[in-house]
């Protein structure tokens, strides 16, 4: 029987690594702003995730609640936008935000996602969630998702809940504290480089950067592997580790 320190684990970021976060992002620009086919959805996507953790690191980690967030999230729409020429007021960041948050609930796993927790589990992995932002509104996701069928609730930490906001490596100390397990012999995997690639090899685990928007690193850290794809993340887990 394997002991809890010599247990192999393996947690996921929830937003743009379990399902796709363009999506929501794409349609609340469609919807509020009527952009056309041919706006560069992904690469404004991309900025706005980038002022979003770059006001949250200046806050000293995301705010989960009050006016410090809902600032938060209207600044990082406006900066974003700005640069593709899109110079909004607070209103119309307000409604674009408002929107993309409607719309982040209809949200769909990334294909090849069941099948490889499935598999995990059945090779004694523990698997987890470990995501930035306020409870209620990441609980909505996975409800969403219907996530809790495939990971217990006690196994998906929130860091609204939990005190630490990644790229605190405290948090992910928090995790292996609380649940026995080596950090070298826990795999996280997530597609932000400062929140999941930083914090987590900081604090000691192996990661796999799920790097599917094809960005640049943003400092010297080095991922142990990049992956661009579900079939390249299972290939990794199941065959590597």
């Amino acid at each position: 029987m394997t002991s809890s320190s010599q247990q192999r684990a393996v947690f996921f970021d929830l937003d743009d690594t379990l399902y796709d976060h363009l999506i929501p992002f794409r349609a609340a620009l469609t919807n509020i702003l009527a952009t056309k086919e041919e706006f560069p959805y992904e690469q404004a996507y991309h900025r706005m995730r980038y002022y979003s953790d770059a006001l949250s690191a200046e806050l000293g980690g995301t705010p989960t609640h009050g006016e410090e967030l809902h600032q938060m999230r209207r600044r990082r729409f406006q900066l974003a936008l700005a640069e593709f020429n899109l110079q909004l007021t607070p209103e119309q960041a307000q409604a674009i935000q408002d929107e993309y948050l409607s719309l982040q609930y209809a949200i769909e796993l990334f294909d090849g996602v069941k099948e490889l927790i499935t598999e995990l589990k059945a090779r004694s992995f523990v698997i987890g969630v470990i995501t930035n932002g306020p409870p209620d509104h990441q609980l909505n996701k996975i409800q969403a998702l219907s996530l809790t069928r495939l990971i217990p609730e006690e196994l998906i930490y929130i860091s609204g809940a939990v005190g630490f906001t990644k790229p605190d490596e405290r948090l992910f100390r928090h995790v292996t504290d609380q649940l026995g397990l080596a950090p070298e012999n826990c795999c996280y995997i997530g597609d932000s480089w400062r929140n999941d690639v930083v914090g987590a090899l900081d604090a000691g685990w192996k990661v796999l950067w799920f790097n599917h928007r094809s960005v640049e690193p943003e400092s010297d850290h080095q991922p142990h592997h990049l992956v661009n794809a579900y079939p390249e993340i299972a290939k990794v887990l199941l065959q590597r580790m």
